[in-house]
């Protein structure tokens, strides 16, 4: 992790974060290897997508810590809120299935299910949950 100051054109900056994403009622969300390396991939592409580097990422059963450095034009909350809502995307894009199907194979209203994925509300963990264990069920079969 470097400590130096970085320059644009008319400012000096070194910002760096350190995040931790807890997992509503710390639920042993993140226990299953596969779901730990893929919240890890889908972060790497998303933080390459929009400049921030990533010095440091960790999952836990219940938590992931990122070391983070951005730069002054990045909103930290809206980063945050859409690194949170892309998973629910993701899985959906695992199943191969479209947005109404999704909806219908998992008894989700299509509208809300539209606004988890475009970041207008956030995913509760329990519906997370709930997909990944189902889909973990399936791939034993």
């Amino acid at each position: 992790m470097s400590n130096t100051y970085k320059s644009g054109s008319h400012n000096k900056y070194l910002l760096q974060y350190h995040l931790i994403f807890v997992c509503k009622y710390r639920r042993k969300l993140l226990s299953s290897p596969n779901i730990a390396s893929d919240i890890k991939g889908l972060s790497i592409e998303y933080c390459q997508k929009h400049n921030v580097i990533i010095h440091y990422m960790e999952t836990d059963k219940d938590h992931i810590h990122y070391m983070i450095e951005t730069t002054p034009n990045i909103n930290l909350s809206n980063m945050v809120r859409t690194m949170k809502n892309i998973t629910i995307l993701e899985l959906r894009k695992q199943t191969g299935l479209s947005q109404s199907q999704f909806a219908k194979e998992f008894h989700i209203q299509l509208k809300t299910l539209q606004s988890w994925e475009q970041g207008w509300r956030n995913t509760p963990e329990c519906i997370l949950y709930m997909v990944q264990k189902i889909l973990e069920l399936e791939e034993r079969k």
